[in-house]
């Protein structure tokens, strides 16, 4: 990002001139951001006095439209802002981050909170029957009035202004947790100076480690808690005590009693959510959290996440019995990923570095651009003419079949210490089509794969693999949208149903038919060989008692922590410690985030929505059979899942599934994917 302050007006506050209207990431820096906050929170509150002070009777039209074309110049700074702290973030950012937040809180009370505005939306609310409303327009109807009830329109003056404060506080607290998580990741470094403690280590992780420790001006090898040092350590490193402090550094980040310590900042978001909760009429964080889910309350989610977790569990220690034997010992947490690919090799003779040469980051990409013109009948052209934020973020412009414009994809793949962990879609700008205006939508992946290695490209792992087919889903999301107003556009669906599109892109990804397609040895050229496919597929259910039940208790302890009915002294350890004596989770699996580093749920907004990955999952499941029965690339079956993908939240979504799939989902067919029945 350009550090330099410009003489001329602020780029973010005039029009784009770069193709599209595509943000112009060379010419912004970060001391322009609070100036175009405060220009776009001033033009969002012209935006909506004059939506109040309109003396004709309250419209579809003079309410609902003019509030969903209000504050353009926010959205845009918002929406750039946002993406940019996460993906290329830094000390000044966090800074602007905690300017802005207070004044975001108070706008939104202002509006949220406005019995003059709340008026006139209840006026066209109580009368919705009468006004020959689309489907679209009414559910853009009812998920306003429902944002002033749930944003305090019906408290009392005080109750208000409590509301408030604690919005502010609960937004200052999630910087603080982002913050702490993300130095506390970047803070840890195994530092390696004998080459016998690498024995084990492939050598693109050997080569890896040393590339990262010339970067740090550091004799020897560093490992790192980035996935791709991390995960290969771990699988590999024969140093089982090297093991061990890499297994703890990662599980304990948050939670080092160090100043990067979320503990304190847990226990307080939680209670403030609580108090949030009951002030607006809802007997816990989650309850107000599920009432705008598909699954609607906690009974519902913890009934399938039970029913996915006894199944899971019997075949984890069933699992843990093998690598017991296989290693000849009792095993700890940081023994399950060595002896998992030690019995990979022996069932199945097969290991990462068998898979990785036909995975090349450049290819996989292909594949996922190739499935998307199969079922979509679009395309991808790469475009160099088009700003971009960090040097080798790509970008493609996406076509229709009739070469018509439908947006623009950016791709961010590689890992920095400016970035968080995960991977993720986002946009830079929204889909829209109202008043006249066409918007297509500007779409980022965000991910952290393993980089290229001096002459090596970027060679991915199955899970890599999985990852970015995921994102490439939710990219589909918001690519295909064409919806009409902003706040049902793309991925503005129920949390529970949009990993539905994300998920079912991963069966693409790994189906033999696709792989022969894409998956070419980055040397050679050559096709995966029909012999590595069909060792994949034998042991598609390998570990499959070890990822589910570290995903359900992920989930579990989600739902679990925010149905607590007392948060006075809270100790999440203590708490997670008694959710496992509850669930006899065997000791030798962790959860997949433990609270002081669940981003998820407090540093992002999944709080009460982990469960949605396995709701969306029946659903994914379900519909995937539906492609295995009639042809993986069925043109009527894809026709036909377009629309979802298309609608946004602009219809109801279980009918339109059902629709889809001219039956109700089967939660069966996501314990048959997952080999548990």
């Amino acid at each position: 990002m350009n550090t330099n302050q410009s003489n001329d007006i602020n780029p973010l506050l005039r029009p784009s001139q770069a193709p599209f209207g595509a943000p112009e990431f060379h010419l912004y820096s970060v001391e322009q951001y609070k100036e175009a906050f405060d220009k776009g929170i001033a033009e969002k509150r012209a935006d909506i006095d004059r939506i109040i002070d309109n003396t004709e009777p309250p419209t579809f039209a003079n309410t609902i439209d003019a509030l969903e074309i209000s504050g353009r110049l926010l959205e845009k700074v918002s929406l750039i802002f946002s993406t940019l702290n996460e993906s290329d973030g830094s000390d000044a950012m966090t800074e602007v981050e905690n300017y802005i937040v207070p004044l975001l809180t108070e706008l939104n009370a202002y509006i949220y909170m406005n019995e003059k505005l709340f008026n006139r939306i209840r006026t066209i609310y109580d009368a919705r029957e009468s006004l020959s409303l689309d489907e679209e327009q009414s559910i853009v109807l009812d998920s306003y009035y429902k944002a002033f009830t749930r944003g305090g329109a019906l408290l009392g003056s005080e109750e208000k202004k409590r509301l408030v404060q604690i919005d502010t506080e609960l937004g200052l607290a999630g910087i603080e947790f982002s913050k702490n998580l993300l130095n506390d990741n970047k803070g840890y470094k195994l530092i390696i100076t004998d080459e016998k403690e690498l024995s084990g280590l492939p050598q693109s992780s050997i080569t890896a480690a040393a590339e990262a420790a010339k970067a740090d001006g550091i004799e020897g090898w560093v490992i790192t808690l980035d996935k791709p040092s991390l995960i290969p350590f771990l699988q590999y490193a024969d140093n089982r005590e090297l093991r061990k402090q890499v297994y703890k550094a990662y599980y304990s980040r948050g939670d080092n009693n160090n100043a990067n310590d979320n503990k304190a900042v847990i226990a307080k978001i939680l209670k403030l959510r609580q108090e949030k909760a009951r002030l607006l009429g809802f007997e816990s964080y989650a309850h107000f959290i599920l009432d705008e889910k598909m699954a609607k309350t906690p009974e519902a989610a913890l009934n399938l996440l039970t029913s996915i977790w006894k199944p899971a569990l019997e075949r984890a220690k069933e699992e843990r019995a093998e690598l017991c034997r296989i290693a000849g010992h009792d095993i700890k947490g940081w023994d399950w990923f060595y002896y998992t690919e030690k019995l990979r090799q022996e069932k199945y003779t097969l290991n990462d570095e068998e898979i990785k040469p036909y995975f090349q980051l450049e290819n996989v990409l292909k594949g996922a651009f190739f499935c998307a013109e199969k079922l979509y009948h679009i395309t991808f052209t790469k475009r160099s003419d088009i700003p971009v934020y960090y040097p080798g973020v790509d970008v493609y412009e996406v076509l229709d079949s009739d070469g018509n414009h439908l947006g623009v994809f950016y791709t961010d793949f590689f890992p920095r210490d400016s970035k968080r962990q995960g991977a993720w879609m986002t946009n830079f700008v929204n889909q829209h089509n109202i008043c006249g205006q066409n918007q297509r939508p500007f779409i980022v992946n965000v991910c952290n794969f393993t980089p290229p290695q001096g002459d090596t490209p970027s060679l991915l792992n199955i899970d890599e693999v999985r990852t970015l087919f995921h994102e490439f889903g939710h990219a589909l999301h918001g690519l295909l949208t064409q919806a009409h107003y902003p706040c049902v556009s793309g991925t503005n669906v129920k949390h529970d149903f949009v990993e539905l599109f994300s998920q079912i892109n991963e069966k693409w990804a790994i189906h033999p038919a696709v792989l022969r397609t894409y998956a070419k040895h980055y040397k050679t050229g050559e096709a995966i060989p029909d012999s590595l496919i069909e060792k994949m597929e034998r042991c598609s259910h390998f570990n499959s008692g070890f990822e589910t039940v570290e995903i359900v208790a992920a989930a579990l302890l989600d739902m679990k922590i925010h149905l607590v009915p007392d948060y006075t002294n809270f100790d999440c350890n203590a708490f997670e410690n008694e959710l496992r004596e509850q669930l006899g989770f065997i000791p030798e699996i962790e959860y997949r985030y433990r609270t002081t580093n669940f981003a998820h749920i407090f540093g992002w907004e999944y709080a009460v929505g982990y469960y949605s990955y396995l709701w969306a999952e029946v659903l994914d499941c379900d519909a995937f059979e539906l492609f295995m029965e009639r042809g993986i690339f069925d043109t009527e079956t894809a026709a036909s899942f377009k629309k979802l993908l298309e609608m946004g939240g602009s219809k109801d979504p279980m009918r339109e599934y059902r629709r889809f799939r001219g039956a109700e989902p089967c939660t069966a067919a996501l314990l048959r994917t997952r080999g548990l029945i």
